[in-house]
């Protein structure tokens, strides 16, 4: 049996706002197999980046179980979880969230150098990883020196440099001119192919989430399968 990059069952998260209690999530059951290709829509405020936080052990539900590559995700300490994440899941948000003091090559590299591999191998992996989105003339260049596009593309680089088994992407085109976004939305397809990443995509445009394998929709705290 081909086991599944990520899981969780029964994931419920609620927000107390003063004397009430909003449910945001209630009951979300995902499964995601290896190389598939999800996309997730749904209304504005729908609880769509809170699900794909938890997903990502950026944020704890309040009830669930969660298993990332086989591994439980809950009931773990922050380091412990920060290693699973490190090892298994890269994220690629709408704003690139670059660090504005690093050149592109150290904001990619950074992945690597966080589970303390060798500066100089992490810089050499990189700078073939910027190459691949065609940024090998800009290594040196940081974020403010980038255009919106280039910064969109060093921020796909960084998600994929450790190869991980799950890309986490919210609106990852949504900050974008429609050329921009089409050229990131065909790099990370093309990547997704390439290095056999599975990929969960939040979004609100609906040509994007013809390009996945499946459309879920979240609704009423649950994810529905588009008809």
């Amino acid at each position: 049996m081909i086991k599944p990059v990520f899981d969780c069952c029964g994931v419920v998260r609620r927000f107390n706002e003063g004397a009430s209690t909003l449910m945001v999530l209630h009951g979300v059951n995902l499964r995601v197999q290896p190389g598939e290709r999800i996309a997730i829509i749904g209304a504005s405020g729908s609880g769509k980046t809170t699900l794909l936080q938890i997903m990502g052990g950026l944020d704890e539900p309040d009830e669930g179980e969660i298993y990332i590559n086989g591994k439980a995700m809950h009931g773990l300490n922050e380091i412990a979880k920060g290693y699973l994440r490190n090892r298994n899941i890269g994220f690629v948000y709408q704003f690139h969230h670059l660090l504005p003091e690093f050149t592109a090559e150290e904001n990619v590299a950074m992945p690597l150098m966080i589970r303390r591999e060798p500066r100089v191998l992490a810089i050499a992996t990189a700078r073939t990883l910027l190459g691949r989105v065609g940024l090998g003339e800009r290594l040196n260049h940081k974020p403010g020196e980038l255009s919106g596009g280039e910064r969109q593309r060093a921020a796909v680089a960084r998600a994929l440099i450790t190869k991980p088994r799950l890309i986490l992407a919210d609106e990852p085109t949504g900050n974008l001119d429609s050329d921009n976004g089409d050229h990131i939305l065909e790099l990370i397809l093309e990547l997704n192919q390439e290095l056999k990443t599975s990929l969960v995509v939040v979004t609100h445009d609906d040509s994007i989430a013809a390009k996945m394998d499946r459309i879920l929709i979240l609704k009423d705290g649950k994810l529905h399968s588009a008809v």
